[in-house]
């Protein structure tokens, strides 16, 4: 089967956008309509690390309390047993998380407050959360 047409070398694709400037750093807009792919939320990634770095530390013996643990890490320990709550999180929402596909309700002072520890009522509840977190 042969082309009526070539392929062409060169293609050329125009992205309608512009840069703004805000606090210091360039964010792109694109216009109305466009969909965007979802950004991790780097908040959220970090406190995810750091639950499961602090669970892997309290479980191999190399401190024996939360509160060993926190002084080492010069954070409060009622800071430090909410944020290890995270590792109770349903896998598919670590996942999601981490693949920047969370609700755009789920940050992280909603993870912060007491969750429901069953995996489906978790998913039930972050997938009905509103933009603005829940108290």
């Amino acid at each position: 089967m042969t082309r009526a047409k070539p392929i062409p070398d060169v293609i050329t694709v125009q992205v309608p956008f512009r840069v703004v400037k805000r606090g210091g750093r360039k964010e792109m807009h694109l216009p109305d309509g466009a969909t965007t792919a979802r950004k991790q939320d780097s908040a959220l990634v970090k406190a995810l690390a750091r639950a499961f770095r602090w669970k892997r530390m309290l479980e191999s013996g190399e401190f024996a309390t939360i509160a060993e643990l926190a002084e080492r890490e010069g954070i409060a320990p009622s800071y430090m047993t909410r944020v290890l709550r995270l590792t109770l999180l349903a896998p598919d929402i670590v996942e999601a998380i981490l693949d920047g596909k969370q609700g755009p309700g789920v940050k992280l002072p909603l993870l912060l407050v007491p969750f429901p520890t069953e995996w489906e009522e978790q998913l039930a509840r972050l997938s009905n959360s509103p933009s603005t977190t829940k108290r």
